[in-house]
């Protein structure tokens, strides 16, 4: 059994027992979250319009971590004018500990 879950704006498909990495959270590391479902699949699959009623998807939060660098950098030729940022992403590493549907 997978479902489909709505986290910061994105959705994910997931499943139990699964680690994931989502959008940054505010939850400390070892507390459990829970997430809206967007679809239940399996043998028989349910759509929610938008969310499916009853239907919960359980997490632990592991660990908080940061993406790598990504460096944006623009130039204009002839010009003596360039500037450099760079940027790391947060992230929440989370397991899923059980998929309950109605």
């Amino acid at each position: 059994m997978f479902a489909v879950i709505k986290s910061g704006g994105k959705q994910y498909r997931v499943a139990a027992d699964e680690v994931i990495t989502l959008g940054k959270i505010e939850a400390a590391a070892g507390e459990t979250v829970s997430f809206p479902v967007l679809m239940l699949g399996g043998d028989a699959p349910k759509v929610g319009a938008p969310l499916v009623e009853g239907a919960t998807v359980s997490a632990e939060v592991v660990e908080h971590t940061r993406g790598g660098k990504i460096i944006a950098f623009k130039k204009r030729r002839r010009q003596n004018s360039r500037r450099k940022i760079g940027h790391r992403q947060d992230f929440t590493v989370v397991r899923i500990t059980s998929i309950t549907g109605a």
